[in-house]
């Protein structure tokens, strides 16, 4: 997997990353808010003894350098390439960070945000609430049909998914205790709580965003 995004600010600045599924390997000096002890998550399976530093922090790094002192409103052009195909559109900057850091965060390493990472081999950019919501049902029914293919016993009734996205709120909300403390501007803590809110609907109201998206796929559904 190579995703590509680039940014083109107001002031004609621009700005590229590459998000691939191998590890990074920085071997210089990291900041003490990457350190993995510091706003350690409370679901994190990881000791210091295995990993100095949190593989999330780590992979959105060079993120939250480039960007945390700027506007989280101002107009940004972005370009996201990857093998096979282009997107582009005009966005705010909150809206461009949290699909890059979306994608960063489950290629990133992280032991709980890796059941993420099938999902972001297929990334869509920019996706909205409920194109969220249909990609992480549609991709986890998929996950349960393959299990029922394999002799093992299918979650058709999605309890497993909401348990995902708890697990994964915890992660947010320390990933945002994380960034809060470097960021002098608001749009790497904009971004990622736009990001935090999506992951919750899954949790927290999934039965009424399934029932909006029956409505719409019923409605849809030619008559005879």
């Amino acid at each position: 997997m190579s995703v590509g995004y680039e940014f083109t600010l107001e002031d004609g600045r621009r700005i590229a990353f590459k998000v691939t599924d191998q590890s990074s390997g920085r071997s210089e000096a990291l900041p003490a808010w990457t350190r993995l002890e510091n706003c350690q998550c409370s679901n994190c399976p990881l000791r210091a003894s295995d990993s100095v530093s949190c593989p999330a922090a780590v992979a959105m790094l060079p993120v939250v350098d480039a960007f945390q002192a700027e506007d989280a409103y101002q107009n940004v052009e972005v370009t996201v390439t990857d093998e096979h195909r282009s997107y582009v559109k005009k966005t705010t900057l909150e809206e461009a960070l949290r699909s890059l850091l979306g994608l960063k965060m489950a290629t990133s390493g992280c032991p709980v945000l890796s059941e993420l990472k099938s999902m972001a081999v297929h990334h869509l950019p920019f996706a909205s609430s409920d194109e969220f919501i249909m990609r992480s049902v549609s991709h986890y029914l998929l996950e349960q049909y393959f299990e029922m293919r394999h002799g093992k016993d299918p979650d058709w009734m999605l309890k497993g998914l909401v348990e995902r996205n708890q697990r994964l709120q915890l992660v947010n909300q320390a990933l945002w205790q994380r960034i809060h403390s470097v960021c002098r501007g608001d749009s790497n803590l904009k971004a990622l709580l736009n990001f935090f809110s999506m992951a919750s609907s899954v949790s927290v109201s999934l039965e009424s965003q399934l029932r909006k998206l029956e409505a719409r796929i019923l409605d849809d559904q030619p008559t005879f």
